[in-house]
């Protein structure tokens, strides 16, 4: 019950969206002024924070961070492959197939600080700093071709993928921010996960899935089913420590990013079907992450 009520705040903060656009003054134009303020400042924020203030010790978790990183890539395979089967929109698959493979860091940290304390924590920063790049390239790439876009023009100026290589090589190099500094970036990198999450709710549209229910469904089918079972097989094949197969099986089940909802808009694709897929999985997550991480005690 406790690891649900986790997801609960970010499910609420998606319905306070939606409602505030919907039935008050604060209605569209002002929300896509904030969504440009999330994805450039907010969010860039916010990941360079959270990869900084956890200390990372690669050679110490080669093993954990081989398996995000072979779980990302199965994602990113299995959703590309969607694109090919007949009768999927180009542009509804451009802009929805990030959600198969992408994970919300800010629930992932949490988690983990529950799971496993500081431990878990600096585990799952590894796998953060490894992946956010790995799965924002994926991210753009679909979205880039679609909208006719540069890919590598896309991937320099990305602020997801450069403020996550800045705060890796930051944490690699030790450096130390004054108190004033890191305080500073913390509240505002804080303030990304309610801001984002209202933007994904105020560009929701509740018909947003229907437009093509068969690929909404193999996507989170990909993003809650099949990324943590293999995960967790992955993990009793090399057999990791109990912690980190926790943690790697945690990270598999996570929700998608809230904000691939954000990069799908400023990138031209269909906002509403992507905010359908990020609520619905953030919904499922209540259920399936639970689900998950007793299904790796039992059987661990």
């Amino acid at each position: 019950m406790r690891d649900i009520l986790l997801l609960l705040p970010d499910f609420l903060l998606i319905v306070v969206g939606f409602l505030v656009c919907r039935y008050t003054t604060l209605n569209r134009p002002i929300w896509e002024s904030m969504e440009k303020l999330v994805y450039h400042l907010l969010f860039p924020v916010l990941l360079f924070t959270s990869i900084v203030r956890n200390p990372l010790n690669p050679a110490d978790a080669a093993s954990l961070a081989l398996g995000g990183v072979a779980t990302v890539v199965l994602g990113m395979g299995l959703a590309y492959a969607l694109g090919r089967w007949p009768g999927v929109d180009p542009m509804l698959h451009a802009s929805g197939a990030q959600t198969a493979f992408r994970f919300n860091s800010y629930v992932a940290l949490a988690m983990a600080e529950r799971l496993g304390g500081a431990a878990g924590v600096a585990q799952m920063a590894v796998l953060v700093a490894v992946c956010v790049p790995l799965c924002n390239a994926g991210a753009v790439l679909p979205l880039a071709r679609h909208g006719g876009h540069h890919l590598g023009r896309e991937l320099m100026r990305n602020p997801l993928i450069l403020s996550t290589l800045g705060g890796l090589v930051a944490n690699l190099l030790g450096l130390q921010f004054p108190d004033a500094v890191g305080t500073t970036l913390q509240r505002i990198g804080s303030a990304a996960l309610p801001l984002g999450l209202m933007a994904v709710g105020a560009g929701l549209q509740l018909g947003g899935l229907t437009i093509a229910p068969k690929l909404a469904t193999a996507l989170l089918t990909i993003r809650h089913a099949l990324l943590p079972a293999f995960a967790l097989g992955f993990g009793l094949w090399r057999q990791l420590p109990p912690l980190e197969l926790t943690v790697l099986v945690a990270f598999a089940a996570m929700p998608t990013a809230s904000s691939a909802y954000v990069l799908a808009v400023r990138m031209g694709g269909h906002g509403p079907f992507v905010a359908g897929l990020v609520t619905v999985s953030t919904l499922l997550g209540m259920v399936t992450l639970p689900a998950w991480i007793a299904l790796r005690l039992a059987v661990g």
